[in-house]
């Protein structure tokens, strides 16, 4: 590695601001705030709201009138 090149790397102290968790991680940043974690993030808790999603699709279905029809 070239000399005088690279930055500074820190172990750095990451802080979730919803739910306050916190860890360390290595970066070229000493302080790191994020808005969610992996403690929050309902992604990685499983507690994702599919149902929206669905309720979308089915108005779409009725909007454009995707339904299938009986073939004669």
């Amino acid at each position: 590695m070239k000399e005088g090149i690279h930055p500074k790397y820190y172990t750095a102290k990451v802080v979730c601001s919803s739910c306050g968790a916190e860890f360390e991680t290595g970066s070229t940043k000493q302080d790191i705030r994020v808005d969610s974690c992996s403690n929050c993030h309902p992604f990685y808790t499983g507690k994702q709201r599919f149902a929206q999603a669905q309720g979308r699709v089915e108005r779409f279905n009725r909007k454009y009138g995707t339904q299938q029809k009986d073939a004669k």
